[in-house]
C-alpha cells in the first residue's frame, strides 16, 4: 500500500470512481467470456478482463479502499451485448467510462501509472476489440442496404400515394405490396452481388438475409401509421418521424460499432430520405391534377 495522504479528497474521489469502472468492466468481460463459444473471442475478452482487473489494481493502491462493481451496469452491458453484438457493447461501455471518469494528464501528477493505463485504454484494447469477430459487424453493408434502400424508397412512395390516393387503407394496401416486393428483390440483388464479388468472408445467402429482414421491419414501421390512422396527413408525418427516428438509431449504431462520423451520415441519409419524399410529393400532387385522380 502507498501513502495517500497527500492525495486532495477531490482527486482521491476520482480515483475510486476510475477504479469501480475499472472493476465493474472486469466484471463484464469475464461474464462476456464465460457465455461465449468462440475460442478465439473467449480469449481476447478473457486477456481485456484481465487488464482492466490490473488497472483496478493499480487505482487501489493509491485508494486503499476494495470497491464494489456497479451491478446495474454489468446488468445493463451484458444485455446490450447479447442484443447488438460484442463489438457494439463493449465499444459503448468503453466510451461511456472513459468520457465519465477522469483527465488522464491531471491525474498523472499524482498517479504515475495513470499514463500507461490511458495508454492501454486508447491503443491496447483498442487493437484487442479490433481482434473480435463479430457477425452482425461483418453484414453490416448489407443491413444498410436493406434500411437505407426502404427509408428512401418507402417513404417517397408513401409522400406520393399520399397526396395522390388520399385514402389511408388504399395507401397502406399498395405500400405493402410494393414494400415486400422491393424487399424479396432487394434481397436477391444482394445475394447475386456478394456472390459476384464477395471476398469469402460474406456469405451470400445470409447477405441477402439480411438485406430483406431489414428491408421489411423498415417497410413494417413506416407503413404502421397508415394501417392504424385515418387522416393520411397525420400518418405521414408520422411516417417521417419513424424514418428519421430508424436512422439516428442506426447511425447511432454504427458510430459506435464503426467509428463511424453520426453527424455526417445522419444528415447525409436524412437530407436524402426527406429529398425524395418532397419530390414524390410533387409528383403526387401533379399525377392528381394531370389525371384528375379521386378516390
Amino acid at each position: 500500500m502507498k501513502n495517500t495522504d497527500h492525495i486532495p479528497a477531490n482527486i482521491l474521489q476520482k480515483l475510486l470512481t476510475a477504479q469501480r469502472n475499472e472493476v465493474t468492466q472486469s466484471l463484464v468481460y469475464q461474464k462476456i467470456a464465460s457465455a461465449i463459444k468462440d475460442e478465439e473471442n473467449k480469449k481476447i475478452i478473457n486477456k481485456i478482463a484481465e487488464q482492466e482487473a490490473y488497472h483496478a489494481k493499480v487505482w487501489e493502491s493509491y485508494t486503499n479502499q476494495d470497491v464494489k462493481p456497479k451491478k446495474h451496469k454489468v446488468w445493463f452491458y451484458a444485455v446490450v451485448i447479447r442484443l447488438f453484438g460484442l463489438t457494439f457493447g463493449i465499444k459503448l461501455m468503453e466510451k461511456g467510462e472513459r468520457n465519465a471518469v477522469i483527465d488522464y494528464n491531471k491525474l498523472s501528477g499524482v498517479v504515475p501509472e495513470a499514463k500507461d493505463i490511458q495508454k492501454d485504454e486508447e491503443e491496447h484494447e483498442a487493437q484487442l476489440i479490433a481482434m473480435i469477430k463479430d457477425k452482425p459487424l461483418d453484414y453490416l453493408g448489407s443491413i444498410v442496404l436493406g434500411l437505407n434502400d426502404a427509408l428512401v424508397e418507402l417513404t417517397g412512395v408513401l409522400a406520393g400515394l399520399t397526396f395522390g390516393l388520399q385514402n389511408a387503407t388504399i395507401i397502406a394496401s399498395v405500400g405493402i405490396i410494393t414494400g415486400v416486393s422491393a424487399a424479396f428483390s432487394m434481397a436477391g440483388s444482394e445475394y447475386l452481388s456478394t456472390k459476384t464479388d464477395g471476398d469469402g468472408k460474406v456469405k451470400p445467402l445470409t447477405a441477402s438475409i439480411y438485406t430483406g429482414i431489414a428491408y421489411i421491419f423498415t417497410v413494417i414501421a413506416l407503413i404502421l401509421p397508415y394501417l392504424l390512422l385515418s387522416n393520411v396527413y397525420l400518418a405521414l408525418g408520422i411516417t417521417i418521424a419513424i424514418a428519421i427516428t430508424i436512422i439516428a438509431i442506426f447511425n447511432f449504431y454504427a458510430s459506435i460499432a464503426k467509428d463511424y462520423s453520426f453527424k455526417s451520415r445522419f444528415g447525409e441519409m436524412v437530407a436524402i430520405s426527406l429529398g425524395v419524399a418532397f419530390i414524390s410529393f410533387i409528383i403526387g400532387l401533379v399525377v392528381k391534377e394531370v389525371f384528375n385522380i379521386e378516390v
